[in-house]
Parts: C-alpha cells; sequence; structure tokens
C-alpha cells in the first residue's frame, strides 16, 4: 500500500490517498494516518465507497472508545455507533438528524466531549451540502494579546437543555431522561490539547450558553465576538464532499458547520462515528 498524504489547503487539514478502509490496517499505516491527523487536524481519505458499515465502525474504533449513547436516538438500525446525518424522510419524520446550520465542536455540551468524529459520504447532492472548518488554534494565535489576556482562565458554561429546541426544532424535545444525561457542564474557553499540547480557543459549541461569573449577556457577546473572529473569511476552509470520502475532524481543536443545499431536489445522508474524549483542561 503506497499512502501519499498532501495538504488539502493552507488553511487546515491534509488528504491522504492509497488507503483502503474496507481492509484492516497495519499499525504503521494506521500510525501515519493518526499523526497526519493530528498535525493537520482534519484529514480526508477520498473515495472509499468499498467501506461497510462494520469497516468504518472497526476503523473508528482504532481511535478510542465510540460513543453509543448521547446521539442514540438518531443511529442507524442495528449499529447503535452510527449516527446518521440525513434530510431524508419517511412518513413526515427525519431518518438520522438534520444537522444545525451553525458553527460547532461535536460533543462539546458532555463532560468528557467528542475526540474525533469520522464521517463517510454515503450520498451528497450535485452542489452544496460542503462542510466548513476552522482550525481554532490558529485562531488563537491570531487575537490580539489583550484579548489572549482577557479569555485566559474563563470557562464556558454548555447547556444542551437550554439550547436544544434553539437550535434543533425539528428534532423532538429531549425526553426526561436525556436532559438527565446531559447536565450543563463547564468548559474552559482556552483548551490545550492532550496529544499536541498545543492550545485552542475552544468556544465551538453551539451548546455554549454564558461565560462563568459574567452577566449572561455580557457573556454571550464575548461569545458572538469569538465566534465572529473565528469564522472570518481568513480562516474558512470549504470541504466539497463525494460519495465514499472518509473525513476525520479533531474537535478538540476544530470547528466546522455543514453548507445549505437544495434540500427538497437532492439527497445527502451521512454516517458518523463519535470517539469519546476527555475532559477538557
Amino acid at each position: 500500500m503506497v499512502i501519499d498524504i498532501q495538504p488539502l489547503s493552507e488553511k487546515i487539514g491534509a488528504r491522504a490517498t492509497g488507503v483502503d478502509l474496507s481492509r484492516p490496517l497495519d499499525n504503521a499505516t494506521f500510525k501515519r494516518l493518526h499523526a497526519a491527523w493530528l498535525d493537520a487536524a482534519v484529514l480526508a481519505i477520498p473515495t472509499q465507497n468499498a467501506m461497510m458499515v462494520d469497516d468504518h465502525v472497526a476503523f473508528s474504533r482504532r481511535f478510542g472508545t465510540l460513543d453509543t449513547d448521547s446521539l442514540a436516538r438518531n443511529s442507524l438500525a442495528g449499529h447503535p455507533e452510527i449516527f446518521v446525518v440525513s434530510n431524508v424522510t419517511e412518513d413526515e419524520k427525519f431518518v438520522g438528524a438534520r444537522v444545525s446550520r451553525s458553527w460547532h465542536s461535536d460533543g462539546q455540551y458532555l463532560t468528557e466531549p467528542t475526540k474525533a468524529s469520522i464521517m463517510h459520504a454515503r450520498e451528497v447532492p450535485p452542489a452544496g451540502g460542503d462542510t466548513l472548518f476552522v482550525n481554532m488554534t490558529a485562531v488563537l494565535d491570531a487575537l490580539p494579546q489583550a484579548t489572549q489576556q482577557r479569555i485566559a482562565g474563563l470557562r464556558v458554561v454548555h447547556s444542551r437543555v437550554k439550547t436544544h429546541p434553539i437550535l434543533f426544532p425539528s428534532w423532538a424535545p429531549l425526553t426526561e431522561e436525556e436532559k438527565a444525561r446531559m447536565p450543563d457542564v463547564l468548559h474552559p474557553l482556552v483548551r490545550t490539547h492532550p496529544e499536541t499540547g498545543r492550545k485552542a480557543l475552544y468556544v465551538g459549541g453551539n451548546s455554549a450558553w454564558e461565560i462563568e461569573g459574567m452577566p449572561h449577556d455580557e457573556g454571550r457577546a464575548l461569545i458572538r465576538e469569538l465566534r465572529d473572529f473565528a469564522t472570518g473569511e481568513r480562516f474558512v476552509y470549504a470541504y466539497a464532499w463525494s460519495v465514499g470520502d472518509v473525513l476525520i475532524w479533531d474537535n478538540r481543536s476544530v470547528m466546522h458547520c455543514p453548507t445549505d443545499f437544495n434540500e427538497t431536489g437532492h439527497r445527502r445522508v451521512m454516517y458518523r462515528t463519535t470517539v469519546k474524549g476527555d475532559v477538557p483542561v
């Protein structure tokens, strides 16, 4: 297997070709892919059309323990590890989840937020439906020194319960059991990556509700200010999907956002696994 790894863009990401994820990877190959992912924060492995659901799950487990709980209501039947992202409806209900069109880092509302998201494109529209990415380490480095000093040591209150009806109006309300599994959590506004040691702005969760110790409106204003800075044109990279593409992104240092497409005339179906992480520091 001859693997070639090249940058996706000057802003973020890498592309690995010569990889077949429908077959088990030897340790040396996986270590090379894992290192490329840590370095680039987003790793694309294109045209994995032969990869089946079991292959997807097996590959994902090389990165760590998979989350089968927090997104269970939108899992693939018989495969609790696979979260379905889709605009397809059956009996006037979405198959899987129609995700929020907002910037976020997956699982930031969890006590131990998602480490990696690994998405496989099953159906894509002919135009639109891209995924935008931002390297939050680069964003933190680009912030004015005064702002960096201002936010050092601050913590964000994340609330999936309070933000759920705002962000996901098409989803069913959370059950009392689901609410109990997702209490409000506090995470640092600047996070140290546990594997690389690099620091990143960690404001990406659309579950971000307020800043600990600040008046609510003042905290919300700071969150908007930082998010607006991070999503400026100089930082944003758009990935255009093709059927079979696999994308792995690091939620500890990346923020992402899906883009619109013609949902009336076209289908977009993606299968995603989520790898459990640890408590941010």
